[in-house]
């Protein structure tokens, strides 16, 4: 027995399988003809509050905040997986980023997007760790420089946190702007790699 449902915003084909258990299902997400693993997630406690470390298969999908916005990153149904080695590797490799003794990830990641996010998130993935950009620089980067309050959107989006360092994207005038986990996390991540901003007001303008 199987059930279909199209998933409009993101085009993806959703396929039901009712196991042998009653009321088990699993999920199983195709796109482009190829089958993806369900989500997995543990959770990490950290000095920036418990994190949510989420799998698509072999992949990283996904660094939540303790309290994200439910509809901030949309994913699909997912179970705990404590022994998953993606989620395993990817906690040890944020301990020693948090401990000062490493300064890039190495992980393989799953970005969930629009065309246009993804373009951003990759931008991200290019901050050097200790360095700050603008919104603007972002724009430039992606050679649509007038774009600049929708790579803010993008940014606010971003799945990966962390990893993918929205945290190094603050606003022209060198102050911080509003964060998926909170301006006082930011900071933090910030103090943490030495990297460079005002400390006189939080918030300011993207331009």
């Amino acid at each position: 027995m199987q059930c279909f449902k199209r998933n409009q915003q993101y085009g993806r084909l959703y396929v039901l399988r009712l196991s042998v258990a009653p009321l088990c299902w699993t999920l199983f997400t195709l796109s482009s003809g190829v089958a993806l693993m369900p989500y997995t997630f543990i959770t990490l406690p950290s000095p920036v509050g418990k994190l949510k470390l989420v799998a698509n298969g072999s992949r990283l999908a996904a660094i939540l905040w303790e309290n994200d916005k439910p509809n901030r990153v949309r994913l699909g149904p997912m179970s705990e997986a404590p022994g998953n080695p993606v989620l395993q590797n990817t906690a040890r490799q944020l301990d020693e980023y948090f401990s000062g003794t490493r300064v890039r990830f190495d992980l393989e990641l799953d970005f969930a997007g629009t065309s246009f996010q993804r373009q951003v998130w990759a931008a991200l993935l290019t901050i050097p760790f200790g360095e700050t950009r603008t919104y603007s620089q972002i724009a430039e980067q992606i050679g649509n420089p007038t774009a600049v309050r929708a790579v803010g959107a993008a940014n606010g989006r971003n799945p990966i946190s962390i990893v993918a360092p929205c945290h190094r994207v603050i606003g022209a005038s060198g102050k911080l702007t509003g964060f998926a986990g909170g301006l006082e996390a930011k900071e933090r991540l910030l103090t943490l790699e030495g990297g460079q901003w005002s400390p006189i007001g939080k918030t300011g303008e993207l331009f």
